[in-house]
């Protein structure tokens, strides 16, 4: 019934508004569990799939729009440019230390798990479930801008969001309280990691003198963030086709993403960085491109689900055995180990609420330890799903 582009893009946008605000009027404890992201997806598949639960004629929402297109073809690499923007890697390593070392630790735990749980797995998925894990590991480096990117890049199908969205949701829920539980065993891991009796002091030292009031963003600064996101967008799409295409490892698609996450951070070493107002417009846009693929998955392909979470249960354990280890090697304390986990697993919407159980004046930085996440996530999240492919056979 809605069919025109405005009113497919309106509904989109209303979607995603709607639960954003449903979930600050309300206050509700089930958000704490279930964050806004999974309704914003799921609601425009109850939409989008009226015709098969009710035996309607019509659907109510059309999932062949070209807004969807238009979507994956220019707002997503806009928003991974501004998403990429504000990365400060040499901050959070002068405030972090070892702690960005477990970080990455646990994000070669991701890549491992991703490809080595996916190979238990296999034989109970659809034969292009590899494309999931990819997406879930853009999800699980960095965060659910990273997600799209790979989901893009490895060319899913928008059911795969679906799998990674309900996968990473339901493991959040079991995996947030083991970070926030682990503070109380900070003394015993601390004297398992022999770290340092001066570590924790000279870090949070270092936080403090981290901290930079941002200044109100202007009319300017939101053009000169459209003109950078669209220029990389464009310089992306011109240089692409002139790459090699290697079959179901580098497409067109894949290096387009790939370009777009290098000139961006490219960019974030330039004074662009210090534009305000980049993470907002870029999270903004991703939360309606997530509602856009939901408008476009089937229900038929969300079946394999039981096996996919299996999976993912599997991968993320993997995941904490790196960061145990990562700790042990680098003498690195659990709060910044349990901050380091967040920023991968739960992106810079997590870190800061563990940094603030473990050590609030962490908060600033384990925000900047996301953001390393987002840096890597779209290179790392391709090559596990690649690496996945290989295993299904792909190409």
């Amino acid at each position: 019934m809605i069919q025109s582009s405005a009113g497919v893009m309106f509904t989109l946008m209303a979607i995603a508004a709607f639960w954003f605000f449903v979930e600050q009027r309300t206050r509700w404890k089930l958000f704490d569990s279930i964050p806004p992201l999974i309704f914003i997806y799921s609601t425009p598949i109850f939409l989008s799939n009226t015709d098969v639960l009710f035996g309607m004629e019509e659907k109510i929402l059309v999932n062949g729009s070209p807004v969807y297109g238009g979507m994956r073809e220019f707002a997503l690499p806009m928003a991974i440019c501004l998403m990429l923007l504000s990365v400060n890697v040499p901050a959070a390593i002068r405030v972090m230390g070892g702690g960005v070392a477990v970080m990455l630790m646990g994000t070669a735990g991701v890549v491992v798990g991703g490809v080595f749980s996916y190979w238990l797995v296999s034989g109970f998925l659809e034969p292009d479930a590899w494309k999931a894990f990819g997406t879930l590991a853009g999800s699980w480096i960095g965060g659910t801008g990273n997600m799209a990117a790979a989901h893009l890049a490895l060319e899913g199908e928008p059911e795969h969001v679906g799998l990674a969205v309900l996968a990473d949701n339901l493991v959040y829920v079991v995996w947030l309280p083991i970070l926030l539980s682990s503070r109380a065993f900070a003394e015993k891991f601390n004297a398992w990691a022999r770290v340092p009796e001066d570590r924790i002091a000279k870090m949070e030292a270092a936080a403090v003198e981290l901290h930079v009031e941002e200044r109100p963003v202007t009319m300017i600064d939101y053009l000169n963030l459209a003109c950078l996101a669209m220029g990389v967008t464009w310089l992306s799409y011109l240089l692409a086709p002139m790459l090699p295409v290697i079959e179901s490892v580098l497409s067109t698609s894949t290096w387009v993403i790939l370009l777009v996450t290098t000139l961006s951070l490219t960019l974030s070493v330039s004074p662009a960085r210090n534009i305000p107002g980049s993470q907002n417009i870029a999270m903004a846009i991703m939360y309606v491109f997530v509602a856009g693929m939901g408008a476009r998955a089937s229900l038929e392909g969300l079946s394999q689900a039981p096996w996919f979470v299996l999976g993912a249960f599997i991968w993320i354990s993997i995941h904490g055995a790196f960061c145990l280890a990562g700790s042990y090697i680098f003498k690195v304390d659990v709060h910044s180990a349990a901050i380091a986990s967040a920023a991968n697993i739960g992106g810079a919407a997590s870190a800061p609420v563990v940094a603030a159980y473990h050590r609030p004046t962490l908060v600033p930085v384990a925000i900047l330890m996301a953001l390393i996440g987002y840096a890597v996530g779209n290179y790392l999240a391709i090559l596990t799903g690649i690496m996945a492919g290989r295993i299904a056979g792909a190409g």
